[in-house]
């Protein structure tokens, strides 16, 4: 009966830690921050239905070649990664995936106001311009133009995308995957420049910051880093979580293994447990 009432003490001295002190040091420690938002409300939603086939000649129109290579419709990129970080501190993306991975609204606001998209209005302005042009239209409705834009984009993306390669399209501009011998496409001194840091390795990133603060921060960098330099993404939800997918399985291969054992040690405690208090009661019925 002593060991029941002891036993009580500490479940609920446990008990008060867990659910009293640990939720209040887990608050001060991660602040709560607004969930992802893969509405981009703030950036407003596109009504215009745009046309494809205008969207192409639109494309073209507007120069966006004049940067950025589109694979999938045979249009190669313009410059050599060296000499794109040289001119723009960093690669821009080739385009093929962008109308299946990020959102429409973050793409037609991004083709508006690339600052205010991204989120970096902080750190480009008229005296130091972001390295993609805003787009002004052709004459037409701005609006309509942007539509078709982005339509022509989704008709272009493939149908579906492994994980990896939505990671590379995504991040790898900027970012090393050393553990699966990703390597960023931006010359390291150009991407210093341009970022005012290097970005991280990001091979073990979901170890040291969770799905959590992941999928929060790649939706809106400034929610968990105020100030910082990295852009808004603008990934749909589900092209988010295959950049998550993809990042877990690389940075943690061992976590269905460790997961698993972890059971079989509980078991093995509850095992031992038990044998080890038959083995008290026998020996302290002899004692007495």
């Amino acid at each position: 009966m002593k060991e029941l009432k002891i036993l009580a003490v500490v479940i609920f001295f446990t008990a008060v830690v867990y659910f009293g002190v640990e939720p209040f040091a887990h608050s001060q420690m991660h602040p709560h921050v607004a969930p992802a938002d893969f509405a981009f409300k703030d950036l407003g939603a596109t009504e215009k239905k745009g046309d494809a086939a205008k969207g192409a000649e639109t494309f073209l129109s507007a120069g966006c070649i004049g940067c950025h290579g589109v694979a999938a419709a045979n249009m190669p990129a313009p410059m050599d990664n060296a000499s794109a970080s040289a001119t723009f501190g960093v690669v821009p993306p080739d385009l093929s995936s962008a109308g299946a991975i990020y959102d429409k609204n973050f793409l037609a606001a991004l083709i508006k106001e690339p600052t205010k998209a991204l989120k970096v209005e902080h750190k480009f302005n008229e005296t130091r311009p972001h390295p993609m042009i805003q787009f002004f239209g052709l004459g037409g409705d701005l609006d309509q133009e942007v539509a078709d834009i982005v339509a022509y984009l989704q008709s272009i993306a493939p149908a579906s995308i492994d994980d990896k390669k939505v990671f590379a399209d995504a991040c790898q501009r900027c970012h090393d995957m050393k553990y699966d011998k990703l390597m960023s496409t931006t010359d390291k001194t150009a991407l210093m420049a341009y970022m005012g840091t290097t970005p991280p390795d990001l091979s073990v990133m979901i170890r040291s910051r969770g799905n959590e603060y992941l999928t929060t921060f790649i939706n809106n960098p400034q929610k968990q880093l105020a100030g910082t330099s990295m852009p808004r993404v603008g990934l749909t939800e589900k092209a988010q979580n295959q950049v998550v997918a993809y990042m877990d399985k690389v940075g943690d291969r061992k976590k269905a293994e460790r997961e698993s054992l972890g059971y079989k040690l509980i078991a093995y405690m509850l095992v031992f447990t038990l044998l080890a208090y038959a083995w008290k009661v026998k020996i302290w019925k002899q004692v007495h």
